[in-house]
């Protein structure tokens, strides 16, 4: 099987590549790090990360000549399993509000607007946080439960419109969306990569996944 994060200057990629390389142990997985869309539209994972603003992330992948359509062709047109982290979850939305107003993908109905937690708690949402999870039985999410640790960097954050795209929450100052999905696609607001076994088991799960 044929991972591929794609690389498109936002962030460090290397750790997400340890973490999927530790994941996919003995089972034969060959995890790539590429930005060549060729290797997107035949890729049988794909993982898109991000760190920084919606607008920047958003530039950097349509940068990368063929990128976009290459990400439709193959996780819309062929129903390819993909992980989006971080910001490359909240690209997943209808609208994204960080600098101006800008386009994401529209495969989740929402908009990514910024944090504004009650009680005057610190802005961005930074460290580890307790998941509550409302979709226990998908896949991806086999073998975790509520109050599962997991680590978060972020200033912003997407809401969705449809209750059934969100399959787990964080509390901070209010409810947060903390992991989205619909059919083959999931997105995590935080960093399975930094999130210890925890992050572990959600890559593992991710990379066995069949939706």
């Amino acid at each position: 099987m044929t991972v591929v994060i794609i690389d498109y200057g936002s962030g460090n990629l290397r750790s997400a590549a340890k973490a999927f390389e530790h994941a996919a142990g003995a089972s034969g997985s060959e995890v790539r790090v590429t930005e060549d869309a060729k290797e997107v539209v035949g890729a049988e994972r794909i993982v898109l990360p991000g760190v920084g603003a919606f607008a920047d992330c958003k530039r950097g992948l349509e940068a990368l000549s063929g990128m976009r359509d290459a990400l439709e062709e193959a996780v819309i047109g062929r129903g390819v399993p993909f992980l989006g982290i971080c910001v490359g979850m909240q690209l997943m939305a209808r609208t994204g509000h960080e600098n101006g107003k800008h386009k994401g993908f529209g495969w989740i109905d929402g908009e990514v607007v910024p944090l504004v937690p009650a009680n005057a708690l610190k802005v961005p949402h930074m460290g580890w946080n307790d998941l509550t999870i409302s979709t226990p039985n998908h896949p991806v999410l086999a073998g975790l439960e509520s109050g599962t640790h997991t680590y978060f960097v972020h200033g912003f954050h997407l809401q969705c419109e449809r209750e059934s795209d969100i399959i787990a929450r964080v509390e901070y100052g209010k409810g947060l969306t903390a992991i989205v999905g619909r059919d083959n696609m999931i997105g995590t607001q935080f960093h399975p990569e930094k999130s210890q076994q925890a992050g572990l088991r959600l890559i593992a799960n991710f990379l066995g996944w069949q939706p």
